[in-house]
Order: structure tokens, then C-alpha cells, then sequence
């Protein structure tokens, strides 16, 4: 993980800040973490204030300022990209959560507990969000976690190189001393399971279980050994990366997708040692949704592309991968996105050799129809919830997160936890004892 801003670097950059009277990239944030005012309260030195504006804003501020593409967030409404480049936001919120951790500053603080109980299923960037607000509000929160730490996709999905695994946990450790109590390594799992939580005195449940299933493209020699999806393969990096680097080292890679999980699957590929790596994409280049920052990230580390180019087949040599079939694409009519879908074109097939290939074409909401009674679901297995308050079918059961909206920013996953904490908040308002 890249060093962060040093206190000149942040104090040089935020001096660029015009100081906006209403502000618009605090319109920008999703998590509505209020960037005009932590660099307006920086600018006036007062970096205490700062950092507690963040904080009290976004309890997983330092996550989204390392993650978040500011670019196209906040920063893409930076008043001084009418002069020059915008402010590095995210670079300037990163060193001042970054400074209080070192002057052993909290900027936030628990508060007495009002002894009412509320559940949260999944430790992930909304469930984190969930907990903290409701620890705040004086809920006694707990957080039922199925894998052995929290963190959720930020632990087991994100590459060490773009969030290490120390500065993820300081960022838990000050939602654990809100009050918020952990307990790893417990699936809730069953028809009844939420209505069990709630029958064992919690007033709530915010649901919050993240997307976990890689898709697969389902293509002829997907089941060879060296055909992987690309959650495993970031999974495997994260838990065994020497395992990984034996597999991978001086082999032929190819990444199929142009999301940020394709830049990281790719970046991690050749941070492993890999000989050549490749991005195979059906789309052109400025219609990859990976963020900007991090596809240029790839072209400066010598990741090839390969646009408008989609494989047909994987081939073997042996009972082990030795190349692809591709076709290329040309692009026609909008389909229902919105974007030209791509049509392959006739007699462009054409054979590459590859020696890995990692799918990093997206991932699906495990289903909670039938696992969890009450709860309805949608396409792509999403949880049907209330946009506004997070409420599904089930009383007192609360979702948000990827859980509802399938994969998306941290940042979203953020705005969902304190959406549902706040409507939660409203809801127990009369149950707390006084």
C-alpha cells in the first residue's frame, strides 16, 4: 500500500481548495463525508476538527479516501477543475484520519449504552457503517460476521497493495470502541434465523451479507485447473500469496472483465511475478467501468489490453490451459444499460496463447429466498428493500449494501449502513429505556 500524504503535501493540496461556499463536492460523496468542510476546518489548522467531521460523518472514512474514486465522486465536482486539476480529496482525508491515528486522537466517542440490542448480519463496509451509528445512538450492537475477521470484500477481496490489512484494522478498532461487539466466525443461516435473533431480545436486524458469489462465463475448458474466478484468486492472494506466486510466476495471464476487480486481479498478477498480463475486454477502453485511475494504474505497470475482444474458448494441451479463442467485437445498438452491446464479428476468431486466465465479470448476491423467511429477492439475487430506510418484507429486518444493490463503491455501502441505522434509530426511539 503507497504512503499517504505527508503534513506539507496535505496542507499544499488543500491550499488549491477554493473554499466553495456551498461546496459541490460534498454534493459528490455518496457518504456524504462533507469535504468542504474537513479541508475548510484544515485550512484554518484546526486538524482535530477535521478529522472528527470525517469520522462523525463516514465511520469508514480512511477505507473510502484509499479506495473511493474521488475523480469521479467529489473531486468530479471540484469548483477548481475550472482553473486546474481538482483537489485530491481523498489524499487530503486519508492524511488527516491517517494524522489522528498518530497523535492518538479519537474522533469519535462512545457513549452510555441505553441497553437496547440490535443485530447486524455481515461485517462488511455496511454493516461496519450500521454498527457505528447505532453504537453512537447508544444501541448495544452486535455484528455476526461468518468469516474469521471483519472487513468483509475490503479483508478478502481488496488487493494488499491498494488497502493492507493494519490499515483496515485500525479503522475496525475504532468502531469495536464505540461498543460494538464482534462475533466472527458465526453464519446466521436458516429459514428462522433473523426471527431467532429477534426472539432472543434484539429489537432489529440490519442485514447487510454483501455479494459473494463470483458470476462465471460458462465457456468450453472453464473447468481446467487454471481457469479461476476472480474473487478466489484476490482471496487466495490476500491468504496464501506465496501459494498463489508459485502458480502464477513467469506464466502468460489474461484477465477477462474491465471492472476494478479486473484491474486488481490484473494488478495482483503482476505484482505475483507473472511473465505477461493481459486485460481481455468485449467493450472499448473509456466504456470500462474500472475506475480511471486505476486502469491508468495498469497501463504504467505494462498490462496489455485487449479491447473489443471477448473469448469463445479456452484450450488445452495435455489436461492443462494452453491458449484462448477470441473474437473481436464491433459495437451496435444500446441494449438495456444504455451502452452499445457488442456483437462479434465473422471470421475474426483467432487463438492467443495463455497459461492462467482469471473471469472478473461480476459477482451475485448469495439468495436469501427460502435461507431467510419474509425476505423477497430480486434479480441478480438482490434483497428487496425500502432505497430511503433500508426496510424489507420482514418486521424489523433491515437490508443494505451490495446485499440490496449488487456490487457497487464503498462509498454506496456507507450511505445504505447509515440510512438503516437512522430509520432503525426511529423506529426504537420509543422502546429505549430512559
Amino acid at each position: 500500500m503507497e504512503k499517504g500524504f505527508t503534513m506539507g503535501q496535505a496542507m499544499a493540496e488543500a491550499q488549491r481548495c477554493l473554499l466553495c461556499h456551498e461546496p459541490p463536492c460534498s454534493v459528490g460523496c455518496p457518504a456524504s463525508t462533507d469535504p468542504g468542510r474537513f479541508i475548510r476546518q484544515m485550512r484554518m489548522l484546526n486538524l482535530k476538527g477535521a478529522a472528527r467531521t470525517i469520522k462523525r460523518n463516514n465511520p469508514l472514512g480512511g477505507v473510502c479516501a484509499v479506495l473511493c474514486p474521488d475523480c469521479d465522486l467529489c473531486g468530479g465536482k471540484c469548483t477548481v477543475m475550472g482553473l486546474d486539476r481538482p483537489v485530491e480529496i481523498g489524499k487530503i482525508q486519508r492524511f488527516l484520519v491517517e494524522h489522528a491515528w498518530e497523535i492518538g486522537f479519537a474522533p469519535q466517542d462512545a457513549v452510555r449504552s441505553n441497553r437496547v440490542k440490535v443485530a447486524v448480519v455481515g461485517a462488511g463496509p455496511s454493516g461496519l457503517t450500521a454498527a457505528a451509528e447505532l453504537a453512537r445512538a447508544g444501541f448495544c450492537v452486535t455484528v455476526f460476521e461468518r468469516m474469521a475477521k471483519p472487513g468483509g470484500m475490503l479483508r478478502y477481496a481488496i488487493p494488499a497493495h491498494r488497502l493492507s490489512e493494519q490499515f483496515l484494522d485500525r479503522e475496525v478498532e475504532e468502531i469495536r470502541a464505540l461498543g460494538v461487539t464482534f462475533e466472527c466466525g458465526r453464519a446466521v443461516t436458516g429459514p428462522d434465523a433473523l426471527q431467532a435473533l429477534l426472539a432472543d431480545g434484539y429489537r432489529a436486524v440490519y442485514l447487510a451479507t454483501g455479494a459473494w458469489k463470483a458470476q462465471r462465463m460458462r465457456l468450453p475448458g472453464s473447468d481446467l485447473p487454471d481457469v479461476v474466478d476472480a474473487l478466489g484468486f484476490l482471496k487466495e492472494a490476500r491468504e496464501q500469496p506465496s501459494k498463489l506466486r508459485k502458480r502464477v510466476k513467469g506464466r502468460n495471464v489474461a484477465v477477462v472483465g474491465g471492472g476494478d476487480t479486473a484491474m486488481d486481479a490484473a494488478m495482483t498478477a503482476s505484482l505475483m511475478s507473472a511473465a505477461d498480463v493481459s486485460v481481455v475486454y468485449r467493450r472499448s477502453f473509456l466504456e470500462m467501468p474500472g475506475s480511471q485511475v486505476e486502469k491508468m494504474a495498469a497501463l504504467r505497470k505494462g498490462i496489455h489490453f485487449l479491447m473489443l475482444t471477448q473469448p469463445m474458448e479456452y484450450l488445452s494441451a495435455g489436461g492443462k490451459l494452453s491458449g484462448m479463442r477470441l473474437v473481436r467485437d464491433r459495437l451496435g445498438a444500446a441494449d438495456a444499460t444504455g451502452r452499445r452491446k457488442p456483437e462479434p464479428i465473422p471470421g475474426s476468431e483467432h487463438t492467443v496463447p495463455v497459461d492462467f486466465v482469471v473471469e472478473a465479470v461480476g459477482f451475485l448476491c448469495e439468495s436469501a429466498s427460502g435461507q431467510f423467511k419474509g425476505i423477497e429477492v430480486l434479480e441478480g439475487n438482490r434483497v428487496k428493500a425500502d432505497g430511503l430506510t433500508g426496510e424489507t418484507g420482514a418486521a424489523r429486518v433491515f437490508a443494505g449494501g451490495d446485499a440490496v444493490r449488487g456490487p457497487s463503491l464503498v462509498s454506496h455501502a456507507v450511505c445504505d449502513g447509515k440510512k438503516a441505522a437512522a430509520a432503525i434509530r426511529k423506529m426504537l426511539q420509543g422502546e429505549v429505556t430512559p
